[in-house]
């Protein structure tokens, strides 16, 4: 059973949210504006954030983003159809996936056990890998750069996890989205796109010039070369 903090402004919306998590084992904290919603997150300490974009007030992106300055919590956004520039930015400010509202509880629930699955350590891969300044244990699921840990979202660890699983083979954005996200459908590339720039953010000494994550055009993303 995970700890799920809801935030979602629409009445309706919110407590058919609330009671279909429920009715699948989850303790869920629900609250109506990003304010309020920030106050149960202290309190309620949850496993992850489902957190509508279009909030009064404090919007889902600034909530997002105040979120990320102090914790790698897994956020899932829920958005109205349509919403294309918001969910472009909140990807960017951090969340892990979206979600397009209306959706059936299973596809929620699908989500966030997606988003909670620890990936799998890739057998035959030794437990610490140098590259580097960049060290990453896949026991301990951290990465660390000269030393200094980095905080990285669960989206972000589990695509570096992934790709470093094959250094130099090439993988398209759909793959990756099957692999990292578990969506089996022809899914939003950017999702890729906003978890790998955030990603080079962390772990490249150039954003331009990424030693680690490179993209080839036309086909998608490499690990190195080293």
């Amino acid at each position: 059973m995970s700890r799920v903090l809801l935030i979602e402004d629409d009445p309706s919306v919110r407590e058919g949210v609330e009671i279909g998590l429920r009715r699948r084992g989850h303790e869920v904290r629900a609250a109506a504006t990003g304010e309020s919603g920030l106050v149960a997150l202290a309190e309620f300490r949850p496993d992850l954030l489902l957190l509508d974009l279009m909030l009064p007030g404090m919007n889902g992106v600034q909530v997002c983003r105040q979120v990320r300055e102090h914790s790698q919590l897994p956020i899932i956004m829920l958005t109205a159809r349509g919403d294309d520039f918001d969910v472009v930015i909140g990807l960017e400010a951090g969340a892990d996936d979206y979600i397009v509202k209306p959706a059936r509880p299973e596809v929620i629930e699908a989500r966030i056990r997606a988003v909670l699955r620890r990936l799998d350590d890739s057998p035959g891969r030794p437990a610490i890998e140098v590259y580097g300044e960049l060290t990453i244990d896949r026991v301990g699921l951290t990465v660390t750069k000269a030393g200094r840990r980095l905080a990285l979202a669960p989206s972000e660890l589990k695509l570096l996890l992934y790709l470093a699983a094959a250094p130099e083979q090439v993988f398209s954005r759909q793959q990756l989205l099957e692999h990292v996200w578990e969506h089996s459908f022809s899914a939003d590339a950017r999702l890729v796109d906003a978890c790998v720039a955030r990603l080079r953010g962390k772990i490249e000494d150039e954003v331009g010039s990424p030693r680690y994550v490179q993209t080839l055009r036309g086909f998608g993303y490499r690990f190195g070369p080293l």
